[in-house]
């Protein structure tokens, strides 16, 4: 088989996404001698769990992030030079089925990068080599091996995965395996339950008598300490993402709302109740490649609006979800749990 030499393969927004394109960076690292991944500040972390990648570039591109970087031409500079230093003979870039992959493309051929593969529903003019098009009512990592497959790159594996070797011993912290967790938090408010329903669900799931850990980044110490109370553990901040992946491989279920957590999850190998807000579809978002339930009114009248804050009073797609209807998911999803987390397989 040739190889393919470097290849750069580019996904430019958060945590999720980017543990999302795992099995299609495999599929290139299986053609690569080496695999660059242009990452943006939100995504780095993830990129680092990847298997298969070498190298990773940071850029923070306007077009993709909430907020610009404070300079857009010195990101662009320092771009343009990072990739001439160690030009990439070929390029994949992984979007979502709302983002244009054009603007990334004019800057990867101002580089001087020869051959470009892309998802692009506008007219790309020169800027792509591969133009791929498809039905994207699709799962995001289903989206992007279709990608890779059209640029010549066939699937090696469909599961998501994490670098073992990254993952620490949190036994100490979390009192061993045999708990649940619940990461309450999201980046999008829209997506996640109100921290005082949150709060009720952690006391109903310890009132039945399952160990709950409660998870959070270091901006969500306030809300995980509110959600835990004195129910709870509390590791909101305490851990980083290679800390969180360890903490999820080892509960026996996690239950998350639509966040880059519920997608770690599912690369550890752990079931997830997913607590999921319809203002994006569950076709593409949900969990992937491990036993979920999706709860959650998917026909509730914010559905593909991409709100980012709940338009309807009560936020009742989420808040709505009964504390019976997360015991029925958790129970169903407890028999098709790894017995411990040291069985459970992590691809390396």
């Amino acid at each position: 088989m040739t190889s393919a030499g470097h290849v750069l393969v580019a996904r430019l927004d958060s945590a999720g996404d980017v543990l999302l394109m795992g099995p299609a960076v495999r599929a290139v690292a299986a053609r690569a001698d080496t695999v660059t991944f242009l990452a943006g500040p939100r995504g780095r972390a993830a990129a680092e769990l990847l298997p298969g990648v070498d190298r990773i570039i940071e850029f923070h591109a306007a077009w993709v992030d909430f907020t610009p970087p404070a300079a857009i031409d010195e990101a662009v500079t320092e771009l343009l030079a990072r990739l001439r230093d160690k030009l990439p003979d070929e390029a994949v870039i992984f979007t979502s089925f709302h983002q244009s992959p054009l603007p990334l493309a004019l800057l990867l051929r101002l580089a001087g990068v020869v051959r470009i593969s892309a998802i692009s529903v506008d007219y790309p003019g020169s800027l792509l080599d591969v133009r791929h098009q498809l039905d994207d009512d699709i799962p995001e990592t289903e989206r992007a091996l279709s990608l890779t497959t059209a640029a010549g790159f066939p699937p090696v594996g469909h599961r998501l995965a994490v670098r073992a070797e990254t993952l620490p011993d949190i036994d100490e912290i979390t009192g061993g395996p045999g708990y649940l967790v619940v990461h309450p938090g999201a980046a999008v408010p829209a997506r996640r339950m109100s921290p005082a329903r949150s709060r009720a669900l952690v006391a109903a799931l310890a009132d039945a008598g399952y160990r709950i850990v409660v998870t959070g980044g270091p901006d969500e110490r306030d809300l995980t300490a509110a959600v835990a109370a004195d129910r709870a553990l509390d590791l909101g901040g305490r851990v980083d993402l290679s800390g969180l992946a360890a903490v999820l491989r080892a509960a026996d279920v996690v239950v998350a709302p639509n966040t880059g957590p519920a997608h770690l999850a599912a690369a550890v190998g752990t079931p997830v109740v997913s607590l999921f807000a319809p203002v994006v579809p569950a076709a593409r978002w949900a969990p992937y490649g491990v036993p979920t339930v999706v709860l959650g009114d998917q026909g509730a009248a914010c559905a593909g609006t991409r709100a980012r804050v709940c338009p309807v009073p009560g936020h009742p797609c989420l808040d709505g979800i009964t504390d019976e209807a997360v015991l029925r998911a958790v129970a169903e999803l407890l028999p098709r749990a790894a017995p411990s987390a040291h069985q459970k397989e992590i691809q390396s």
